[in-house]
């Protein structure tokens, strides 16, 4: 409970806050281009990344109060190939099984299922903050960051393949929000200048199946059929035309020759 509320604290913070605009700017990008049935968001759920995807059915999975289904996300009570789209913000980094909890997330979605990750950047000034004496044991410092091209060997083990994905929050994660206005420039060149060393990095990936093709609708081969198929009455119109006897004296000289 102490350790809920440490966290909590911390997103109710200035610096949290930040984090939280541009995590729920993303997620809301990404997900609402992303159709199914069902949708389950792993971790934080005290923030719903879900309220712009159309699918019917959104739950969460964690240990926190908030959850709609309490379960470790290492191990899910989730049918196999049951869900559209899975999202994962910052679980990887504060689990010690992360390669378990992909592989879960593997299983239960479905091909063609759609997976969100975001992480921090252990290559920028928010993921030196892990290994200051001062901030190291505090959340979210404490966590084991995981380097993105790190994860996406990960994704690519698990016939993932990558969809998109983008770095954030390029200012240094200072708790006064007026020392991060100083430094506010760097988010607007941050992408351009150092897009390496965002803090906070996204990732879309697809899951994919060997030997497995969709099979889409043949709409076009329907009607291709459909103009293809003319009523009898033309069919035998077009035979008596053929079988007409020539009109011109032309035509009855070519015969001849024949």
């Amino acid at each position: 409970m102490k350790s809920e509320q440490n966290v909590q604290e911390w997103f109710d913070s200035s610096l949290g806050q930040y984090l939280i605009e541009h995590e729920q700017r993303y997620f809301d990008q990404v997900v609402v281009n992303i159709f199914g049935y069902n949708a389950v968001q792993i971790g934080w759920p005290q923030f719903n990344f879900l309220r712009l995807n159309r699918m019917p059915l959104h739950f969460s999975v964690g240990l926190e109060s908030q959850v709609s289904l309490r379960a470790t996300a290492d191990y899910l009570p989730i049918q196999s190939s049951s869900m559209d789209l899975v999202i994962l913000p910052h679980i990887l980094e504060f689990n010690p099984n992360p390669h378990q909890i992909l592989r879960e997330v593997h299983r239960i979605l479905i091909p063609e299922g759609h997976i969100v990750i975001s992480g921090f950047n252990p290559l920028s000034l928010w993921g030196a903050c892990h290994f200051l004496k001062s901030t190291r044991h505090e959340f979210p410092w404490n966590g084991d960051f995981i380097g993105l091209s790190r994860l996406k060997d990960w994704l690519k083990l698990l016939d993932f393949e990558m969809a998109g994905g983008r770095l954030s929050c390029y200012a240094p994660p200072f708790k006064q929000e007026r020392w991060r206005r100083r430094f506010g420039f760097m988010e607007a060149a941050g992408d351009r200048w150092w897009p390496i060393s965002g803090g906070v990095y996204f990732l879309h990936a697809i899951k994919h199946m060997h030997g497995m093709r969709i099979i889409k609708p043949g709409w076009k081969n329907c009607l291709d059929t459909k103009k293809r198929m003319v009523p009898a009455t033309q069919k035998i119109k077009e035979i008596s035309n053929d079988e007409r006897p020539p009109s011109n004296l032309n035509q009855i000289d070519d015969l001849n020759q024949r």
